[in-house]
């Protein structure tokens, strides 16, 4: 979205305007998380203020004891602007200092930047002449000292040598200095350790400029704004602090509404989308009103942002957007809460988080990625306070250890988990008195992601391929100096005496055996995983993953596993390999190397291509497309693709997103790769969903679209497709699509020009006379056609005849299937007749199938007439089914008293016997087992 700039800033050379348009425009830029969802954005249209309670210190205190339960207090919720009015215990000529926290997701942050904006525009503190914000990461990473003056000018050029940052007379007072993140700067407030300064010219480091200005010792009449997490709150002592406040996020299902209709509806496009969002925010908002568990995880912003990405991403995906995974929305949400973030800068020897500079993510990976592994693993998502403790810091030592792990269970740990909705509700009911409190992933596919990152990045190592990595790079490391003295020596010496030293290089390619096999079990998880029986007729993971969002309305779907089933777990670790989220994965310092992903991809092509000789179901399919599709690895994809050649989909709920996924897929292939079949019978298809398939159906050979419900204006596309130059599409199914006559007439346009169609079939299409005769004139232009299908519409005697006509003139039909046509007792015969060679006639014979009976004969294909009308007789009409039913009794039943033959009379009998028990099954709506 592009933001017009409004006409209160006008082209003054006062700096603090210069300052304003200068903050607007930074505060503005979106995160890159944020663009991929197509620019719809704008930080004024997207903000819902979160629940800010005012907190006494007090109140504080044991907050860092209980990371896992939610403080409740009747203290009074207040705005940013309300906090910096003063009150009784305001000082005279000094400012405020604010201290406003939260933990990990609860949105500081954007309230930070929300401020900014506001006093930008001068909707908020309007009586602050100068508002200053920084970063705390920012500033901690300045190794050079400076004034407050210069730091302010390194900053905001624009600012240089202001009046209000002098320090003359009390013109501080104009001034808001806000500090964003102070839990990443190292505040030392002892006197022995921060020297005194009141003058903003002296140079000094950047924490003691924070800490005097905290102290009112520096530009005491100016205000300060400091945000921080919980484990940081007592860094700055109390008596320097003259209100706390906490950021309490979406505490009730109106303001996460709020923030869902916001989001939604900016990024639906037109009004039929908007229709769509409008519905999704309902489904929604039921779901939050029941307090499910996604309504405990909707209490922190970031997870509303994550439901809106992962909505989006289900529901407004089109050929136009860019590409996004499911595994790319989870790994930008956790570069966006834990970007560039570390644990501590402790000197602990044998912390486990002192490689890869501390990285706070990883931890997180191996202690609560740990725990998700190990409920993956044993289809567990509950946990025990006493299982937390034991998967989360159960073997710390040292001091170091220690102080890392209160961290990061004050900050992070609620984040990733919390308190299972209905063990909460058994405790505080009286339904059992011994029910111990249990914890779940704040959102399941997380727990899911958590493990695949655990497993993809090697952390369940086992213990010989733990002490094999050390013990090889020691060796590895120790072999260079002795091959260096091994190399100088045996110019003197014999070299076999030295033999020995040889092993010294024999063990490191040991350890790489053991290494690539380990890469190599990652593979066989995934395809393990992938394809599990119990699985297999589950519903396929996108609708899994949406049902977790939305809810289930109606009737629960049936699972085939007993336990829960973790579908999206090798999704995940697909997902992973791919380059762009490696590139994130990196910034969080959790490192995935080429190597290993070709190891591993090189594996997991054998496993996809073994599986995919065996018939699996159309929801173990489209699982597998989604895995191909977060993998994102065109050559994966053509080399598994390459061993198939049916796709069979049918009855699988197809979305936009499920049909670019497809799409996508597909054109991974080569050109000269062909599908003999693809079936989307049944999948509720839109024309939208079909033009972004388009480029599917260019590898087709049989594409079956039957039971969709397409309109006439499809046909529009589905002529085009036939008109193309390289179209293969040699058998075309779209029966009961209500193409009508109209678009039955826009198809039909395509035969003279294409090739490649053998077998059309447009049966219950809606179609009469008027296509029929049509379709009898352009039949001698499309001489490759063999079959034809029309039966269940309105076609009469007359256009009967001469479409029989024409196929008898025709060079290859061979098969027209007529029938359940309201077609006299006389004009079926003339068709028996016209479809048998004449004698002094060119034409050829043609089977015309028209009823179960030919004349005083049994048809030849009265069981294939038949088993259509059970197949769809759930959809078909049931009264006109009845009546066509009853003719057939009645032309057997004649055909029978014409018989001399007992033989004879008996088949009728049986095939009688066939169309009563279908007669019976419509009234009973019962499918009757064939004859």
């Amino acid at each position: 979205m592009v933001r017009v700039w409004t006409p209160f800033f006008s082209n003054t050379v006062d700096p603090v305007e210069i300052h304003k348009r200068k903050l607007f425009l930074w505060f503005s830029h979106l995160p890159q998380e944020e663009k991929q969802f197509g620019g719809y954005f704008s930080p004024e249209t997207m903000h819902v203020d979160p629940l800010i309670l005012e907190r006494k210190p007090e109140e504080s205190v044991g907050l860092l004891s209980f990371p896992l339960q939610t403080k409740t207090s009747s203290s009074p919720s207040v705005t940013v602007e309300q906090l910096f009015e003063a009150t009784e215990t305001s000082t005279e000529g000094r400012g405020l200092n604010v201290l406003l926290y939260g933990a990990v997701g609860t949105g500081k942050s954007t309230v930070f930047r929300k401020l900014v904006l506001d006093w930008c525009t001068g909707t908020i503190l309007t009586h602050f002449k100068l508002l200053i914000p920084f970063s705390c990461e920012d500033l901690g990473e300045l190794t050079k000292v400076l004034s407050l003056r210069d730091l302010v000018s390194r900053k905001y050029l624009h600012l240089k040598k202001h009046p209000l940052l002098s320090g003359e007379g009390n013109q501080a007072k104009d001034v808001l200095f806000l500090f964003n993140g102070m839990e990443k700067m190292k505040l030392d407030f002892r006197i022995g350790s921060t020297e005194l300064c009141s003058d903003p010219n002296e140079a000094l480091p950047a924490g003691v400029i924070m800490v005097n200005l905290l102290r009112k010792y520096l530009l005491p009449e100016a205000s300060i704004l400091v945000t921080t997490r919980l484990s940081a709150l007592d860094r700055i002592p109390q008596k320097y602090v003259n209100r706390y406040a906490q950021i309490c996020g979406f505490n009730d299902p109106d303001r996460q509404r709020a923030y869902f209709t916001g989001r939604l509806l900016q990024q639906s496009g037109g009004t039929e989308q908007n229709h769509e969002a409008q519905a999704l925010i309902e489904l929604l908002y039921r779901n939050l009103q029941r307090e499910s568990q996604l309504a405990a995880a909707c209490f922190l912003p970031s997870y509303c942002w994550l439901t809106c990405a992962t909505l989006h991403f289900l529901h407004f995906t089109d050929a136009m957007a860019p590409i996004r995974t499911l595994t790319g929305i989870y790994t930008s949400f956790l570069r966006l809460n834990f970007g560039g973030e570390v644990l501590g800068r402790g000197t602990g020897a044998s912390s486990p988080i002192q490689d890869h500079q501390s990285s706070l993510m990883l931890y997180i990976v191996r202690t609560v990625g740990k725990l998700a592994f190990d409920g993956v693993t044993y289809k567990r998502t509950s946990f025990s306070e006493s299982e937390l403790e034991q998967w989360i810091g159960g073997k710390t030592k040292t001091d170091e250890e220690l102080r890392q792990l209160a961290m990061f269970r004050t900050d992070v740990l609620d984040f990733f988990l919390a308190p299972c909705v209905e063990s909460s509700k058994q405790l505080q009911g009286d339904l059992c008195e011994h029910v111990e409190r249990r914890y779940v992933f704040a959102i399941p596919a997380m727990q899911e992601y958590l493990a695949a990152l655990y497993v993809v990045l090697g952390e369940n190592k086992s213990a010989l391929e733990k002490m094999t990595k050390q013990v090889s790079v020691a060796i590895g490391q120790a072999s260079e100096d002795v091959n260096a003295l091994v190399n100088i020596l045996s110019k003197f010496i014999p070299l076999r005496i030295f033999a020995v030293f040889n092993l010294l290089k024999l063990f490191p390619k040991v350890y790489e055996k053991i290494r690539s096999h380990s890469k190599g079990s990652i593979a066989r998880t995934m395809a393990a995983e992938m394809f599990r029986r119990e699985d297999s007729y589950n519903e396929d993971v996108l609708d899994q993953v949406e049902q977790s969002v939305l809810g289930v309305h109606g009737p629960q779907p049936l699972q085939g596993s007993e336990g829960q089933p973790f579908e999206l777990y090798p999704i995940f670790m697909g997902g992973l390999l791919h380059y762009g989220n490696r590139v994130l994965l990196q910034q969080l310092g959790c490192s995935i190397q080429s190597t290993t992903v070709v190891q591993i991809t090189r594996t997991l092509r054998k496993y996809l291509v073994r599986e995919l000789s065996k018939p699996q179901p159309p929801e173990e399919l489209m699982d597998l497309l989604v895995l191909l599709y977060e993998f994102q690895n065109p050559r994966l994809t053509a080399e598994v693709l390459g061993s198939i050649r049916t796709i069979r989909l049918h009855n699988i709920r197809m979305t936009s997103l499920k049909c670019f996924v497809l799409s996508s897929v597909l054109s991974c292939t080569s050109a000269s790769f062909h599908l003999e079949e693809l079936d989307l019978s049944s999948c509720m298809l839109s024309q939208n969903m079909l033009q972004m398939l388009w480029p599917s159906f260019r590898h087709t050979h049989n594409l079956n679209l039957q039971f969709n419900s397409l309109g006439p204006e499809t046909c529009i596309l589905l002529r085009d497709l036939l008109l193309e130059s390289n179209c293969c599409i040699r058998v075309l199914l779209l029966c009961d699509n209500p193409l009508l006559e109209s678009g039955a007439s826009i198809l039909l346009e395509a035969l003279p020009k294409n090739q490649s169609l053998k077998h059309l079939s447009l049966m219950h299409t809606g179609l009469g006379d008027q296509v029929a005769l049509e379709l009898a004139e352009r039949l001698q232009q499309h001489p490759g056609l063999q079959e034809l299908n029309i039966a269940y519409n309105n076609v009469g005697d007359n256009a009967a005849l001469a479409l029989v006509d024409a196929c008898r003139e025709h060079p290859s039909i061979h098969t027209v299937h007529l029938y359940l046509n309201p077609l006299s007792d006389v004009g079926k015969q003339s068709l028996y007749v016209r479809g048998i060679e004449s004698h002094g006639s060119s034409g050829r014979r043609v089977r015309v199938l028209a009823s179960v009976t030919e004349g005083t004969d049994i048809s030849e294909d009265w069981h294939p007439i038949l088993s259509v009308i059970r197949e769809n007789a759930s959809s078909w009409d049931h009264e006109r089914l009845k009546q066509q039913l009853k003719v057939f009794l009645r032309d057997l039943e004649w055909g029978r008293q014409q018989q001399q033959s007992l033989w004879k009379q008996l088949h009728f009998r049986r095939v009688e016997k066939g169309v009563r028990q279908t007669l019976q099954m419509l009234e009973k709506n019962s499918p009757p087992p064939l004859p």
